[in-house]
């Protein structure tokens, strides 16, 4: 398993997508593989969402990688804002004049499952994640 907390900030979420890029390799899906590009992907997603969307001034937000079978890939994304959820459903397409509303719709295309589910009342905020092939 791999857990790393970042500042919730573009150089964050950058920073996200990288570690998890080297951690895919260690595991065996190698830098370039279309699965490993494709789970990149899902964490720049979740990474860039928890810091435009759910970023509390002067806290994280946390990655989690981890293995629970030979062939899935577990990615979660835990900030502290708990109001502002996504769907718990597919999203819809956005128009096409509408500058965000895609990044959800890519989760979804490249993750076999996804969802979201609330912290505990200890701790407020969310954790979205999404279960992608390994």
């Amino acid at each position: 398993m791999f857990v790393q907390r970042f500042s919730a900030t573009r150089r964050g979420a950058r920073l996200a997508r990288l570690l998890a890029l080297h951690q895919f390799d260690a595991w065996g899906l190698p830098y370039g593989s279309e699965r490993s590009d494709n789970a990149a992907a899902v964490v720049a997603e979740l990474a860039a969402n928890a810091v435009l969307h759910g970023r509390v001034p002067g806290r994280d937000f946390e990655l989690a990688l981890s293995l629970p079978e030979p062939r899935a890939l577990l990615i979660e994304v835990t900030d502290t804002l708990g109001e502002a959820a996504p769907p718990a459903t597919a999203p819809t397409c956005p128009g096409p004049d509408q500058e965000s509303g895609r990044g959800l719709l890519l989760v979804a295309a490249l993750a076999a499952d996804w969802g979201v589910r609330a912290r505990t009342p200890a701790a407020p905020g969310k954790t979205v994640w999404a279960r992608c092939p390994a």
